[in-house]
C-alpha cells in the first residue's frame, strides 16, 4: 500500500524534474528590471537563486565549466541605477555581446552646485560651486558639445578593471587608482527635457561604453560649476524596454523566462550597422535613464 505521504513526494519529485528539464532546456536573451540598490552582480545572483530554488536544484560549484545554470547580463548597471538589464541563459550567453557594444538608452537627474567622488549622489561632496549663472539656453547650447562621436573619461569608481580588480572595489580599499585614459564613445541623441535648477532632466541615446555619470560631471565643468547625477534609469538596452519587455522580480519564475524568451525572440534581428549621431540637443526622444558600466559579468 502506497501511503498519501509518499504519493504526494512522488508528484513534487517528478514536478522538480519537469521544472529542472524546463530550466535546462531554456536558451536565449530576455530582459529583467534592476531595482536601486543592490549591484548587477546581486541581481543576477538573486534570479539565478529563485530559478534554482523552484527546479529544486543547487549550485554546488563556484566553477564555471561546472555550473548547474549558465547566465549572465549584458552590461552593468550602478548599484544606485535602475531600469533594464538584459539576461543570457544558456547559449543565451554567448549573444550578450551584442547588448554590451549595442544602444542604449537613459533618463538622468542631475544635480548642479555639487561634485561628489563617485559623480553621484551616493558620494562625498567634494566641490561646491554657484549655477545661477545658467540659463536654459546656455544649457541646451553646451549639450551640442557632447553629441556626436566625442571622447569621455570613465569614472574612477566604475566598474573597469586594473590587474583584474574593479576599480571601485580598489577604490574602497583604500587603493590609489589612477584614472582610465579617455576614449571614444558615441551619442545618438541627447536632449534636456526639464531645467528646474538646481535639478534638471536629461535624456541619452548612446553606444557601448558610455557613463551617464561622466556626462553630468562634465556638462557641470562646462557651465561653469559643477554637477552630478541624482537618479538614473535604463529606460532602452538594445531593442529592449523598460515599458514592454523587462520581468519585474514577482514574475521571475521558470515559465515567465520562457514565455519572455520566445516573446523577445523577435526583437533580437540587428541594428542598423551605422546609426547616425543627432546633433539636435533640443529633440526629445523616449530615452530612458541609467548608468552604464558596460562590463559583461556571468554568474
Amino acid at each position: 500500500v502506497v501511503s498519501t505521504e509518499s504519493m504526494a513526494g512522488s508528484v513534487a519529485s517528478a514536478a522538480a524534474a519537469q521544472k529542472a528539464a524546463k530550466l535546462h532546456s531554456l536558451n536565449g536573451l530576455f530582459a529583467i528590471y534592476k531595482k536601486q540598490g543592490p549591484t548587477s552582480a546581486d541581481v543576477l545572483n538573486t534570479l539565478k537563486d529563485k530559478l534554482l530554488k523552484e527546479a529544486d536544484l543547487k549550485q554546488n560549484s563556484k566553477k564555471r565549466k561546472k555550473q548547474i545554470l549558465k547566465i549572465g547580463h549584458g552590461g552593468t548597471l550602478d548599484s544606485s541605477a535602475s531600469g533594464v538589464l538584459v539576461v543570457g541563459i544558456g547559449k543565451g550567453t554567448k549573444m550578450l555581446g551584442t547588448m554590451l557594444a549595442g544602444s542604449k538608452k537613459y533618463t538622468t537627474v542631475g544635480e548642479l552646485g555639487k561634485a561628489t567622488d563617485t559623480l553621484d549622489a551616493t558620494g562625498t561632496v567634494t566641490q561646491e560651486k554657484a549655477y545661477d549663472h545658467i540659463t536654459k539656453e546656455e544649457f541646451e547650447e553646451k549639450l551640442k558639445k557632447f553629441t556626436g562621436n566625442i571622447m569621455q573619461v570613465p569614472p574612477l569608481y566604475s566598474a573597469l578593471k586594473k590587474d583584474g580588480q574593479r576599480l571601485s572595489v580598489l577604490l574602497k580599499r583604500g587603493h590609489e587608482v589612477e584614472a582610465k585614459p579617455a576614449r571614444p564613445v558615441t551619442v545618438y541623441n541627447l536632449s534636456l527635457t526639464d531645467f528646474s535648477p538646481p535639478l534638471f532632466t536629461i535624456d541619452v541615446e548612446c553606444g557601448g561604453g558610455f557613463y551617464v555619470r561622466s556626462l553630468v560631471d562634465d556638462i557641470g565643468k562646462e557651465l561653469s560649476s559643477c554637477a552630478h547625477v541624482k537618479e538614473l534609469v535604463r529606460t532602452k538596452q538594445g531593442a529592449f524596454t523598460l515599458d514592454e519587455h523587462v520581468l519585474q522580480e514577482d514574475s521571475w519564475t521558470i515559465d515567465r523566462v520562457a514565455e519572455s524568451i520566445q516573446e523577445c525572440a523577435h526583437l533580437l534581428s540587428p541594428e542598423p550597422a551605422f546609426k547616425k549621431p543627432r546633433t539636435d540637443p533640443c529633440h526629445t526622444s523616449d530615452a530612458g535613464n541609467g548608468e552604464a558600466g558596460d562590463e559583461k559579468e556571468q554568474s
